[in-house]
């Protein structure tokens, strides 16, 4: 399985620096068309998208982006929480939770 990024060219930018080869760039007009195909990619296991992108979303798609297991869309940059809450949905266990 691979790791995809989709975003603007700035935010995609790093990611291309450090070797990811699924890369969708797009625009907020494209947003929601460029992250459904990319979700059909064979291959992609892990999906990175800007956090703040996903707000262009409509609330059905932004369920649907949200609670998909394969891939999983990794929202970048809105805080630990999201991701946290994204890998204890993805696998069950709370990797953050410390023993009481």
């Amino acid at each position: 399985m691979d790791i995809a990024v989709i975003g603007s060219e700035e935010f995609v930018l790093g990611f291309r620096l450090a070797g990811l080869r699924h890369v969708f760039v797009t625009t907020p007009e494209t947003y929601q068309e460029v992250l459904l195909k990319a979700m059909e990619e064979p291959g992609v296991g892990v999906l990175a998208a800007d956090g703040k992108d996903l707000d262009l979303l409509s609330p059905n798609v932004r369920a649907k982006v949200l609670d998909s297991i394969q891939p999983v869309v990794v929202p970048v940059g809105r805080g630990e929480t999201d991701l946290r809450e994204k890998v204890k949905r993805a696998i069950g266990v709370d990797l953050y939770k410390e023993d009481e």
